[in-house]
């Protein structure tokens, strides 16, 4: 029975670590999505959380291991448009569209905290580490809408850079908060953008 007793006590235990844990770091997640990564600190951490900047250290020792805990939970939540979907889709025009238009409704959703990752990392080397992996899937969509393409020598260089302009976030906020567009019309422009691109007459003079 005693046994049993420590055994229960130890598992009691081990799920209010797992919740604090799991407290502290939605609380980080809140704050990034709100007031940024560079504006969060331990002690708005462990306020939030309803814990002591010690429990915020026991279970993050250091600020990398926080934000990647951080950038994990985010992602959970917040899975970007599947690529494996985009590339089952057989035309290249008609994937460019769809990919356009999920991924705009999925910058819409996470605008917030995409626009706040975007703002601080340049000033924050760890935002800009773990940024990379979102950077790293905005190239394999480019390549994904690259797949199948006839477009060769300069009009492919324009068609990728195209497609790459059109997949940035930035591209997206500028589109809709400062063009006042919304979303369909921000996707079927930077559609016929690459569209045109692609079509580009491979003699006309101009940059090569």
């Amino acid at each position: 029975m005693p046994d049993e007793k420590r055994v229960y006590r130890k598992k009691q235990r081990a799920e209010r670590e797992a919740q604090t844990r799991l407290r502290i770091t939605e609380s980080t997640v809140e704050l990034h999505g709100t007031v940024g990564p560079a504006r969060t600190s331990i002690s708005s951490v462990a306020k939030r959380a309803g814990v002591r900047r010690s429990t915020v250290y026991r279970h993050f020792p250091d600020e990398s291991a926080l934000f990647a805990a951080c950038t994990a939970h985010w992602m959970d939540l917040n899975p970007p448009p599947d690529l494996v979907r985009w590339a089952a889709i057989r035309d290249p025009d008609e994937r460019l569209r769809r990919a356009l238009e999920q991924l705009y409704a999925y910058y819409r959703r996470t605008e917030s905290m995409l626009e706040n990752l975007h703002r601080d990392e340049a000033s924050m080397p760890i935002v800009k580490q773990l940024f990379g992996g979102f950077r790293d899937y905005l190239g394999a969509a480019r390549d994904a809408l690259m797949t199948g393409r006839q477009a060769r020598g300069r009009p492919r260089r324009l068609l990728r850079a195209a497609i790459g302009h059109a997949l940035a976030f930035p591209t997206w906020l500028s589109l809709t908060r400062e063009q006042g567009l919304n979303d369909s019309q921000a996707a079927h422009l930077m559609h016929s953008l690459a569209l045109a691109a692609a079509h580009y007459p491979s003699h006309t003079r101009g940059p090569k």
